[in-house]
């Protein structure tokens, strides 16, 4: 008996996510997400777990946000739960690719302080997206303690998450630059310079605020 043209495009799609070839994973998740089918969804967010291509794994994500969210995001919140950081992680990055607010409950303070730095950073870039507007002074204080950690890129990403608080986070941050740890205050002082200088950049915000700490003080505020 022939197969039915569509189970045979079904088949070859997913036979494709596994393929050996990058290349043919990533048209795999390209055909997918240009035709979006529930049954596709399992596999797709399987393969986010595994997937060591970060190319790749970019349109798994564009695949899932074709699909109802409906489906997707309750899928996407066990496997923010699960015991592989780089499933967790690829699961709270297509959460903010989706936006649903639904998913918010489930940003909590244990993802926001993971051990992985790429799961923490996906967790705070979902965190600003789907945060409702009543609790962003409570993220910025839960984000907040997370300044000092990690190296320039990880920095980076808390600093952008902070500032996309906007103005709700100044208090925390201002408390942070007179934090005993001289990490906490160099970075709450970069944030604090980028936010008031977004074309500074981050690096000449870091150097300027090792110079600010070595002085012993935050610089002059609104520099």
């Amino acid at each position: 008996m022939t197969m039915p043209k569509e189970d045979t495009n079904t088949m070859r799609a997913l036979q494709g996510l596994e393929n050996n070839n990058p290349s043919v994973r990533l048209q795999a998740a390209l055909a997918v997400g240009t035709t979006p089918d529930p049954g596709f969804i399992g596999k797709l967010i399987e393969r986010c777990a595994i997937e060591p291509e970060f190319y790749v794994r970019e349109m798994l994500t564009w695949a899932l946000t074709r699909h109802e969210a409906s489906m997707t995001v309750p899928v996407l919140l066990d496997e923010v739960r699960s015991e592989r950081a780089q499933a967790r992680s690829q699961a709270l990055h297509t959460l903010s690719k989706i936006g649903d607010r639904q998913a918010w409950p489930a940003i909590t303070p244990a993802l926001l302080a993971d051990a992985d730095d790429e799961v923490a950073r996906s967790a705070w870039r979902a965190a600003v997206v789907l945060v409702p507007e009543a609790e962003e002074r409570e993220l910025a204080v839960v984000l907040a303690t997370q300044l000092g950690r990690g190296e320039r890129e990880t920095q980076l990403s808390l600093s952008r998450a902070l500032i996309a608080l906007g103005k709700v986070m100044l208090p925390t941050l201002d408390a942070a630059t007179t934090d005993p740890d001289p990490r906490v205050r160099t970075h709450a002082i970069a944030t604090e310079r980028l936010w008031r200088d977004p074309d500074a950049g981050f690096e000449f915000a870091i150097e300027e605020a090792k110079r600010a700490v070595a002085l012993g003080g935050a610089g002059q505020k609104g520099q």
